[in-house]
Parts: C-alpha cells; sequence; structure tokens
C-alpha cells in the first residue's frame, strides 16, 4: 500500500507556496538562502538595521532638497515628456525579512511534521532505513561521515549555483531565467545519474 500523497497534491502545494512566498515577501522563494541567513541571524539583523538607517537618511536628504530647491524663474525645470532621460541604475531588492526567513523554515518542519501523523508514516528513527544501509553502508559511524560530507558538498554546489532546488527549480524556472534553468538541468540529471548507478550497477 502506498502511503504517499499523490504527485499532483504535492505540485500544487509547492506552487502555492511559492507564489505565496513571493506575493507576501516580493522576494524570490529559496530555502538554502533563508537557512544561512537565519544561522547568522545577528549578522543579518545588523545589516537589516544599517539598511533601514540609509534609507531614512536618504528619504531625510531627499526631502531637504525639495525644500530648499529654487523656485521661480531660475529653477530647474524637469526635461519635457517624451525625451529620453538617464536614470541611475536600480538597487536590487533587498533580502526578505529575517523573521520571514525563519518562519518558512519553521513552516518546512510543521509541514513535514503533519504530512507524515496525516499519512501514517511518522517515525522516530536514527538511521537512513533499510534501502540506504542495503545500498551505502550498515555502519553507524560511516554512515554519519557519508552524510557529513554529503551534506558538506550540497551545501558547496548551493553556494556555487547560487540557489538550491526551491529557489531555481521553483522559482527560477517558473521565470524562465536561463541560470535557473541551467543549474536545475545539472543537479536533476546528476540525481538522476547516481540512482541510477546505486541501483543498477551497485
Amino acid at each position: 500500500m502506498n502511503d504517499y500523497w499523490p504527485w499532483w497534491a504535492g505540485a500544487i502545494g509547492l506552487a502555492l507556496v511559492t507564489i505565496a512566498y513571493t506575493l507576501s515577501t516580493d522576494r524570490s522563494f529559496g530555502v538554502s538562502g533563508a537557512w544561512d541567513r537565519v544561522l547568522h541571524w545577528r549578522a543579518e539583523r545588523e545589516l537589516e538595521r544599517r539598511q533601514a538607517q540609509d534609507e531614512i537618511e536618504q528619504r531625510a536628504l531627499v526631502d531637504a532638497l525639495v525644500a530648499t530647491a529654487p523656485r521661480g524663474p531660475g529653477a530647474v525645470t524637469p526635461p519635457p515628456r517624451g525625451r529620453n532621460v538617464s536614470l541611475p541604475p536600480r538597487r536590487p531588492p533587498r533580502p526578505a525579512s529575517l523573521v520571514s526567513q525563519a518562519a518558512l523554515l519553521g513552516s518546512i518542519l510543521v509541514g513535514g511534521f503533519v504530512a507524515a501523523i496525516t499519512s501514517g508514516r511518522f517515525e522516530v528513527r536514527f538511521d537512513m532505513g533499510a534501502g540506504f544501509s542495503e545500498l551505502v553502508t550498515g555502519n553507524p559511524v560511516m554512515m554519519v561521515g557519508i552524510l557529513f560530507l554529503g551534506g558538506l558538498l550540497v551545501g558547496f554546489g548551493t553556494r556555487l549555483a547560487g540557489g538550491c532546488s526551491s529557489g531555481h527549480g521553483l522559482q527560477g524556472c517558473g521565470r524562465l531565467y536561463p541560470a535557473s534553468l541551467l543549474a536545475t538541468a545539472v543537479f536533476f540529471g546528476t540525481a538522476v545519474a547516481v540512482s541510477f548507478l546505486l541501483w543498477k550497477v551497485v
């Protein structure tokens, strides 16, 4: 008996989460970036404070310039409509707030727990299952070492690619970003090849 949710339910859920996150935060969805920011929450809080202070100072400067701008015959007038005017480059949007990133990670944890409970598959265990032990190793020390090394490689690859499967696969591919399409093709293709080697060759 298959206790997993149907594929279409997972697809709808991922789409709704991605759309809701983008609409509510006006930022791209990405789990690896959220995890990195939450781990370095002190530095991120200081960065948010400085950015907010910079915005306040810039707004005050603009208000002061507008208030002291000359009026009357000698005043500088804006260019007529229809003429091309070079504008300063737009700054990239700030990352989503640290609170929203922490809420995202917490929601993933709670959602996984609810899914396991409702499907009847919740089980506290300290191994990766019989399939992992059969294919890789049954030695607990070696298993921890392999998982640790795998985690390091995943983190390195995520930083190298500028995102993970959620950022590139869900958000980037949905917006047809060339870098995201290429990154998603590479890491999913690699996963398929490794799975084939483990199940068919090893």
